[in-house]
């Protein structure tokens, strides 16, 4: 078959409205979804589903988006996964988690549509560093 392998984004939040919205908003746009919903699920999500980009929601039940990110980013086979966190306004941590972690980027919740799915392009084009802007 020709033609690209649409990307795998695994979606990691506990709140299934959210995780309802992304996984309809990122299938129409062609992308392939997994699911976690908590932090011990999304390290092994990754583990077995290699996904291209990973959706990190931050308050998340057995361990959270932070050590999830930081467990990620510290194993040879993971850190190239590019992660975007997604917070609700007001939890980020006192300053830009990103140097911490080394993830690509965050967004607020809520967030915009567009701004989320431009994030992911950019991301999944190489340009995560650069296309880091907070929301808007």
């Amino acid at each position: 078959m020709a033609g690209k392998e649409p990307k795998k984004i695994l979606v990691v939040d506990d709140e299934p409205d959210v995780v309802s919205l992304l996984t309809l908003l990122l299938t129409a746009q062609n992308y392939q979804v997994a699911v976690a919903r908590d932090g011990a699920e999304a390290l092994a999500k990754v583990r077995d589903e290699k996904p291209g980009l990973v959706l990190l929601d931050v308050m998340l039940p057995e361990v959270d988006g932070y050590e999830v990110a930081r467990v990620l980013k510290s194993d040879d086979r993971y850190r190239r996964i590019p992660i975007i966190i997604l917070t609700a306004a007001g939890q980020e941590r006192t300053g830009a988690p990103e140097p911490a972690v080394g993830v690509e980027g965050y967004l607020t919740k809520p967030f915009e549509t567009a701004e989320l799915l431009e994030r992911i392009a950019a991301v999944l084009a190489g340009k995560g560093k650069r296309a880091n802007g907070r929301s808007k």
